[in-house]
């Protein structure tokens, strides 16, 4: 028996990246899901490579009909929602605090939150009537540290986070789960669209070279795929998470975790002119 059989879910921002990797994962897993996104082509043609168990629905999470909408469409078509993925996003206005556009910070705050807050609005209606559901949204490590992100988006990540723990006090006696998940540095569409590569062969190049740029940031030595959220977000929706709710899984290659002390004391030892052994050989010294 796969993880998911039996399962119907929405997977938001599901044409593309993390969403796409999510409605790859859960499909696998013997979900039946709701691709709802607003990039008609790539989410038609993946609803038709994956076939019966998926459904593409043009869906502005910013609109609340639209998120409307995409709940209906899969309790009309499969007669149940078991979980809703809250994942639609992208980087939104950025920049100096002092020259922060308020159109775009009024367009990024309705996708990042406002599209989180409609996801969670109706499908916990739909859940509460069945007493069960996982509904997981996409926070990021910005949420959590400062430098991760521009001021708007870590703001909006931030909210996210506080606004899944809040629901999930509420929905936890109807037996629904609300977590969130915090992606490290994930190399998606975000990174390519904002560097201008929207050819496919522009795009493909650019994430090879993120790929390399994202693998020393964090401990583990190499970039976040897609796949990595998509793994979690699937045990999240499956029953085997099913003592798990009101929290933000960092999923970052230990990217949060801190600094390595070896490095940290190698700059310390090379502001005093020593290498690191002679740092470590005083530090002994003086334990």
């Amino acid at each position: 028996m796969s993880l998911l059989d039996g399962k119907v879910a929405v997977v938001t921002g599901a044409a593309s990246g993390i969403g796409e990797g999510a409605v790859r994962r859960f499909a696998e897993e013997g979900a039946r899901v709701v691709i709802a996104d607003v990039q008609d082509g790539p989410g038609s043609h993946l609803a038709e490579e994956l076939g019966p168990s998926t459904s593409y629905l043009h869906t502005d999470v910013s609109q609340e009909d639209d998120v409307r909408a995409a709940v209906a469409h899969a309790v009309d078509k499969w007669g149940r929602l078991d979980c809703i993925f809250n994942n639609a996003g992208f980087g939104g206005v950025a920049g100096p605090i002092e020259e922060t556009d308020m159109a775009g910070y009024d367009g990024t705050m309705a996708v990042l939150l406002r599209g989180v807050f409609l996801g969670i609005k109706h499908a916990s209606a739909v859940m509460k009537q069945q007493r069960s559901g996982s509904i997981i949204s996409t926070a990021s490590v910005a949420g959590l540290q400062a430098g991760f992100g521009p001021h708007v988006y870590s703001a909006a990540k931030a909210a996210v986070i506080h606004l899944t723990r809040s629901v999930s006090v509420e929905l936890a006696p109807f037996g629904v789960r609300a977590n969130a998940i915090c992606p490290g540095v994930i190399v998606t569409n975000i990174f390519t669209a904002s560097l201008g590569a929207e050819n496919d062969g522009i795009r493909e190049a650019v994430r090879g070279r993120l790929g390399d740029a994202f693998s020393g940031m964090a401990p583990m030595q190499r970039a976040g795929l897609p796949s990595d959220i998509a793994d979690a977000a699937a045990w999240l929706a499956s029953d085997q998470s099913s003592y798990v709710t009101g929290q933000a899984i960092t999923v970052d290659g230990g990217l949060t975790a801190g600094r390595d002390f070896a490095d940290f004391g190698g700059r310390i030892a090379s502001a005093y002119g020593l290498t690191p052994e002679q740092f470590q050989q005083q530090i002994r010294a003086q334990a």
